[in-house]
Formats: structure tokens, C-alpha cells, sequence
């Protein structure tokens, strides 16, 4: 197992070097999707960076179980104040159908998405409404333990009781002071005892569609509490690592930590992890702004801010090749310089099964492989893997055109290190060779085209090279035959 993997910790505000708690074991908990809408780019630069970081644990001989949320009940429309409908129930009503139909279709179009990008599924998957015993028994225990109350059908966390004993802004950085001086008093919540008070139970109006029966009469868990029942219930009362979108720390993550602390005794995770946000031309994505689309649309192409569609791995490359603490600006300049990227680097591994092997070598694999590993273990820096995977594609592209000699111990290293970071770890695969009829008639093209070279029929073998190059094939003649890649 390589050592020395370093993780920036949001709890301590700097990298610390990650150790495990019940090594080779690994707990992983990020907070997932509020199934009402479909998942938007943001979401999916997210996930794409916690699978990043799942596969690359994997990778070093980890044994993860990766636990990651569905939220289908209890999300209102106010985050920060418990105020607003729920928003499953809300959509459900515009539509006319029940709210598990809206939470499967979301579901449904969440995970066909994932699949798209090529993201590994998690080892647990559970929902909210699949956990509202654990969370009713995790609200009857910190009532117990003096840090919630009760007013007529609904329990609220104390948080000013809990923080003369506890620091609730401890992974924010506020204290108590500056966030009751920035936080408005809510119309409606004059029931709670103090401002930053959130809720553990909401009692359910007659026309809330999901609630349940629980000691305090018909209700709903409140959003924050769903996390901490489940990341409870698979990874214990402490484990490894917490993530999620860099938004979810003031608010959902700050509440979490205080009700695990109150039930629990101790802080859920040793290394809090969050991911920065996606913007546009540098601005924020919105839908007031009018610069936000779908995963769909991007693929696609169809939407008015975009040139062109891109291909699913084009889009994988993108988000990779921004630190996932970054910001991630998105445009049409930076996505076609990314596709080129990609094919870039997919056109150098497709060489590695044809190169030559020498009895000598003009390079050594093994500081090449030792880079890869030192960027991954910087915080997961794929950015900085990435750029040495294109001096690897340098060196193959330099084996293959005969201008560099590599012998059979340095190729071998050199097939696995490609394998290990561009399909393992960074998770991108070759788009072309999921058609495995598109080799057979590009094979034939370019016989045919050969066959027109011989019989000197030049004005047809340059017409195929040029059609070939108008849908993004080139040729190369060499002594070896006519090879074909992507241009």
C-alpha cells in the first residue's frame, strides 16, 4: 500500500496526512441528491470528485465502504431556517402524482447520469424515508441528553445550550457571537428558543404529503438529521471521511456535526471533505442568470450558451483537470481544449499494446510512476496527474514513431502505470472502443483507400484521408501499413 496519502482537512483548515481508523478499512459518507429536480453539473462535479478519491483509496489497497445518501423527504425549501415546503411534497403537487414517483424518476434519471460519467456506484445507497426509525431514535437520545426541546409536536436542537460546552461553528470557523449578530429572526419560528435553533421533528401540517407517526405526534425528520442517522448506522460513531459541496458547510454540516456531538460524544468524521463550486464564465451557475444547463444539454449540445455537444468523458476530463477544491470555471473555449486533451491522451494509450519493445531503454518508467502517486497523494491533485500522463503519452508517442527506444521491464511499467491512472484511478475510458464495429469499418476504409494508392488513383485515396479528417480521423502512413486515430 503506497504510504503518505495527505488530505486537506475542512476541520483543521490545512492537509494532514490521512490514517485510517480501522485500517485497511475505510468509511466514507458524502451527503447525496434531494431527488425533486433533475441532477444539475454542479451535483455531478461533486461526485465525480468523491469517486475520484473512492477509486484512487481502492487503488492504494483501501477496503471502502462508500456510503452516499438519498434524500427523499425532509429537504424544505429554506435550508438554513426549516421554513417553506418540502420539496419532493411541493413538486409532487404540481405534477399531480405522488411523491414517490417524483423521487423515482429523479432517482432513476440521478443514477443514469452517474453511469454516464463513469462513476463507480457506492457501497450503500440508502434514503431518507428508509431511515426515519433511526433518525426518531437518534432525536429520542439527544432529548435525553438535555440538547433539544419539544413544542407542540416538533423538537428543536438547542444550539446555544450546546455550545457552552461544545463549539458549534468548529468547522465554519464562526463563533456563536458573529452568527446570532448575522442571522435574521424567521417569521412563523417563534416557537424556537433561539435563532439558530434547527429542527430534529417537524410536525406535519394536514396537507404535508410524507410524515409519519413518532412520541411527538405526526411529522417529518428535518433535513440535517437523515445524514447523521445513516452515516451512524453503516460506518459507527466516528469514521473516516465526510463530504460534500462546499455550500453544505455553514448550514448542514455545522448542524450535523452539533446533533452527532449531542447524540453520539464525538465529531462523525476525522477528515471533512468539501468540493468548490462550478461557475460560468466566471459567474455563478443560476437559472436567474440564465447560464445554467443540464448534463443532458451538455452532452447534447442543446442550449444556447453552448458551441457544441461534448462527449460524457470529455466532461469527466474537464471537471478532473481542476483540483476538486477549486473553483471550476465552465466554457466553450475550455471544454474544446479539454476534448483535445482527452483525445490526446486516449489516442497515446491506444498505442500501448503496438509499441516495439528494444533490448535497451532511453527512459525510465519508475520516476514517472513515483510522480503519479506523489500528485495523488498531494490531496488528490489530478490536475497535476494528469500533466504527467501527458508526458507518458510523450513517451509513447515517441516509442511508437521509432525516436525513442523502451525494453520490455520499463513497457511493462509504462502499460501499468496508464492503466492503473487513466482507467482505475482518473476513471476515463476510450469512447470509440465501447463500438466494436467503428475499428472494423475504419479498417476497411483504410484498406480501400490503400487499394486506390496502389492502382494510382490518387483523387479518390485523398479524398478518404480528407473525409476521414472532416469527422476527426486522420491517417499516418508508416513502414508499417496506414494507422488510423483520433484527431
Amino acid at each position: 500500500m503506497k504510504q503518505n496519502l495527505f488530505v486537506y482537512n475542512t476541520l483543521s483548515r490545512k492537509k494532514e496526512e490521512f490514517k485510517a481508523l480501522n485500517a485497511p478499512h475505510v468509511g466514507m459518507y458524502v451527503c447525496g441528491p434531494t431527488v425533486y429536480s433533475d441532477v444539475h453539473l454542479g451535483n455531478c462535479r461533486t461526485y465525480i470528485s468523491f469517486d475520484l478519491m473512492f477509486r484512487y483509496l481502492n487503488h492504494l489497497g483501501y477496503k471502502v465502504r462508500y456510503v452516499r445518501n438519498v434524500t427523499d423527504a425532509g429537504h424544505l425549501e429554506g435550508d438554513a431556517g426549516d421554513e417553506g415546503e418540502d420539496k419532493i411534497s411541493k413538486k409532487a403537487k404540481l405534477a399531480q402524482l405522488e411523491p414517490m414517483e417524483i423521487v423515482q424518476k429523479y432517482t432513476v434519471g440521478f443514477h443514469e447520469v452517474m453511469q454516464i460519467l463513469n462513476t463507480l456506484p457506492p457501497s450503500i445507497e440508502p434514503t431518507a424515508t428508509g431511515h426515519i426509525i433511526e433518525q426518531i431514535e437518534m432525536v429520542k437520545v439527544i432529548l435525553e441528553k438535555g440538547y433539544a426541546y419539544e413544542v407542540d409536536g416538533s423538537v428543536y436542537f438547542d444550539v446555544e445550550k450546546y455550545n457552552k460546552t461544545k463549539d458549534y461553528g468548529v468547522l465554519s470557523g464562526r463563533n456563536l457571537e458573529d452568527l446570532l449578530n448575522n442571522t435574521r429572526t424567521l417569521g412563523g419560528q417563534q416557537e424556537k428558543h433561539g435563532k439558530l435553533d434547527f429542527a430534529l421533528w417537524i410536525k406535519a401540517k394536514p396537507e404535508h404529503l410524507m410524515k409519519w407517526p413518532s412520541p411527538w405526534g405526526v411529522g417529518f425528520p428535518g433535513w440535517h438529521l437523515e445524514c447523521s442517522a445513516m452515516s451512524q448506522k453503516y460506518l459507527g460513531n466516528q469514521f473516516d471521511i465526510h463530504g460534500g459541496g462546499l455550500d453544505l458547510v455553514p448550514t448542514h454540516h455545522t448542524n450535523e456535526i452539533a446533533q452527532h456531538v449531542a447524540c453520539c460524544g464525538k465529531n462523525p468524521a476525522v477528515y471533512w471533505v468539501h468540493t468548490n463550486m462550478l461557475t460560468v464564465n466566471g459567474q455563478k451557475m443560476s437559472k436567474s442568470l440564465g447560464n445554467s444547463f443540464l448534463p443532458h444539454e451538455l452532452f447534447s449540445g442543446e442550449n444556447s450558451i453552448l458551441n457544441k455537444g461534448y462527449s460524457p468523458m470529455t466532461v469527466r476530463f474537464f471537471m478532473l483537470q481542476a483540483h476538486y477544491r477549486s473553483t471550476l470555471d465552465f466554457g466553450n473555449d475550455a471544454m474544446e481544449a479539454s476534448e483535445k486533451g482527452f483525445r490526446r491522451l486516449m489516442n497515446a494509450y491506444a498505442l500501448l499494446n503496438g509499441l516495439k519493445v528494444s533490448a535497451s531503454t532511453e527512459i525510465e518508467i519508475e520516476p514517472l510512476l513515483n510522480r503519479c502517486y506523489a500528485a495523488m497523494n498531494d490531496d488528490f491533485n489530478s490536475p497535476v496527474l494528469i500533466a504527467e500522463l501527458f508526458e507518458a503519452s510523450r513517451i509513447i508517442n515517441s516509442v511508437n514513431d521509432g525516436k525513442m527506444k523502451i525494453d520490455e521491464a520499463n513497457l511493462q511499467l509504462l502499460k501499468n502505470l496508464m492503466n492503473s491512472f487513466v482507467l482505475d484511478v482518473l476513471g476515463l475510458k476510450d469512447e470509440q472502443a465501447d463500438n466494436d464495429d467503428l475499428p472494423k469499418v475504419l479498417n476497411l476504409v483504410v484498406e480501400l483507400r490503400n487499394e486506390a494508392k496502389a492502382n494510382k488513383d490518387y483523387a479518390t485515396s485523398d479524398k478518404i484521408r480528407e473525409g476521414l479528417s472532416k469527422v476527426g480521423f486522420q491517417l499516418k502512413d508508416s513502414k508499417d501499413g496506414t494507422l488510423w486515430s483520433k484527431s
